[in-house]
């Protein structure tokens, strides 16, 4: 094919970015075969890299329903995913989030929430939210806390969180851990919040609900900046209990404020 005879590179361009799948995307680079074009060559080589991303996309997505399908595959018929947020702050609740997904979702990008933008995440917890089929979220403070110890603290949380859904799962996927006395058969897995999607919508509903009451309990304690560090020991945190001392929602039993000692 000539040159004069090939579509403009403005028209191919414009179809890429209007392109809603990879199929789209490689009936535009099967035109650009052998186009001597620079530009051409450079297009093509974008819509190879997107291609290439959409492919590791659906590789993802699957690898995230793989311990369900297979739960589902053994009899399991409801299958919660459980997370927790919050155990290494000096101040606010630990959160926990059991989340039940029903066959079908609308999640895009859904992940573990420390690799979500914030405005993501929100968007996510919020569809989370209405798609699932049962969620649950469970808050444990720093009184609790400091009475338990955090990781049994977390725990109840999680126990919490699990008791509180109004599907009762017959499985439970957890993120790291085996939570002790709910009766319902589950598995640990390490990493679960970047490995399955259940667990990784928990995580997500957790986090943005933490952080919304960090950002409460900054208007109820200003000067600490909880809104921006949501309670972990940064150095803008530290310095603050410093210089303000600890308040109410500060975890007594963490060595930063204990050692402080200007408990009111």
């Amino acid at each position: 094919m000539n040159i004069s005879e090939r579509p403009p590179l403005s028209a191919l361009r414009a179809r890429a970015r209007e392109a809603r799948s990879s199929r789209d995307l490689l009936r535009i680079q099967r035109q650009l075969e052998g186009d001597p074009r620079s530009g051409a060559q450079q297009l093509a080589d974008q819509l190879a890299r997107r291609i290439e991303s959409a492919r590791r996309e659906r590789l993802r997505w699957r690898r995230l329903w793989s311990h369900r399908t297979a739960l589902r595959r053994a009899g399991a018929e409801c299958v919660a995913g459980v997370d927790e947020v919050g155990v290494g702050p000096l101040a606010g609740p630990v959160v926990a989030a059991a989340v039940v997904l029903p066959d079908r979702v609308s999640l895009p990008g859904l992940d573990d929430s420390k690799r979500v933008r914030r405005a993501n995440r929100e968007a996510l917890a919020a569809a989370i939210r209405v798609q699932a089929v049962a969620f649950s979220i469970a808050e444990s403070w720093p009184e609790e806390i400091d009475r338990l110890n955090i990781y049994q603290a977390a725990l109840q949380a999680m126990r919490r969180a699990v008791a509180g859904l109004t599907e009762a799962p017959d499985h439970v996927l957890v993120d790291a851990r085996t939570i002790p006395g709910i009766g319902i058969p589950q598995t640990a897995l390490i990493g679960g919040d970047g490995r399955d999607a259940s667990i990784a919508a928990a995580s997500i509903v957790a986090k943005v609900h933490r952080d919304e009451l960090m950002r409460r309990l900054d208007l109820e304690h200003p000067g600490y900046g909880f809104a921006r560090h949501m309670g972990y020991a940064t150095a803008e945190h530290r310095a603050a209990l410093r210089r303000l001392g600890p308040c109410p929602v500060h975890r007594r039993s963490f060595a930063p404020c204990s050692q402080l000692a200007l408990w009111s």
